[in-house]
């Protein structure tokens, strides 16, 4: 890899802390530089493994500071396109936590401004560096299961003992949706080069306070006569769950922990093929976060190819857009 990317983290939220920020400064070509919070007691645990840790009081410092080349971005989702524009201006290359915008036309001025500066601006969609996912992208190019005919998905927890949580709540863009749809209407996008037909998607949307707590999203992707049928639920009041499978008419791909990889399990590809023949590649050691920051890395140091611009998740973006415009209540 070539020259280190030093990167600033704008707040201390708590995923910052206990995932990028460890991975940022885990990750081969990456230093973790600076850290902007007005709260010493929140910087304490970005310090605990990372004592040389520059902290800056308020964002605007951290963005001011000459030495710091790239930014993440881990604020409430109201807040990202804000923060990004910011970063974009400021000089720096910028990696924000998904939702990148609570609408698909809003992302449109960071891609304008991304190609005006020349820097990398992109969603923190992690599990496109996952090898799982790209296995199963790989498997379904590769017509292992024919051609795909229906992608379902399912990821649901439980959060309803946190009302505080920035999930629950509407003034920070919380929901199933923002949070976890980004993940099962993306994984079906990417992994099979699809986009939806946003005329034939239907949702049902359950909400407590203002937010959805509960979605059931059906569809159709591609064309009628190349496509595939498409649902998928999501929900912060279930029991845990997670799952996607591609099904084609030769055979059926299934990943068991998809978006949460060995956290919520063991991270494995299943490919089901006649003759109960099943195929099971397993990824105990891949850790997505560390991945990501090491291919931004890359992109940024090198030119490499970066599996996940801005106009993907605009496109997952649209269709979030669509599912709220027609959503009935449950």
């Amino acid at each position: 890899m070539g020259k280190t990317v030093n990167w600033g983290v704008l707040g201390a939220a708590d995923f910052a802390r206990n995932f990028m920020a460890p991975a940022i400064h885990e990750a081969q070509g990456a230093r973790l530089a600076a850290l902007a919070t007005s709260s010493p007691e929140k910087a304490e645990g970005f310090l605990a493994f990372c004592p040389d840790l520059a902290v800056h009081p308020t964002y605007e410092a951290l963005l001011a500071d000459p030495g710091i080349d790239a930014v993440y971005i881990p604020l409430p989702n109201h807040l990202h396109v804000e923060w990004t524009r910011r970063a974009l201006e400021a000089g720096k290359h910028v990696l924000t936590e998904k939702p990148i915008a609570m609408r698909a036309d809003e992302i449109d001025a960071l891609i304008a401004l991304r190609d005006s500066t020349g820097l990398h601006a992109s969603e923190a969609y992690m599990i496109v560096h996952h090898p799982q996912f790209q296995r199963a992208k790989a498997l379904v190019q590769d017509g292992a299961i024919g051609t795909v005919r229906h992608v379902d998905a399912a990821f649901t927890y439980d959060n309803r003992d946190a009302p505080d949580n920035i999930r629950n709540r509407p003034e920070t863009g919380g929901g199933s949706i923002p949070d976890i749809g980004v993940y099962t209407f993306g994984s079906a996008r990417w992994v099979t080069g699809a986009e939806p037909d946003l005329d034939t998607i239907e949702a049902r949307i359950r909400r407590e306070n203002g937010v959805d707590v509960y979605a059931q999203v059906t569809g159709r992707f591609g064309t009628p006569e190349g496509g595939f049928t498409y649902s998928s639920i999501t929900s912060m009041r279930l029991f845990p769950r997670q799952e996607i499978v591609y099904q084609g008419d030769t055979g059926l791909i299934r990943l068991t922990a998809p978006w949460n990889a060995n956290v919520f399990g063991e991270a494995r590809v299943e490919l089901h093929r006649p003759g109960l023949s099943v195929t099971v590649d397993r990824f105990p050691a891949a850790r997505h976060y560390k991945l990501q920051v090491e291919a931004f890395g890359r992109t940024v140091t090198e030119g490499a190819a970066w599996p996940w611009s801005l106009e993907q998740a605009k496109g997952t973006q649209a269709l979030i857009d669509r599912v709220f415009a027609v959503a009935r209540p449950i």
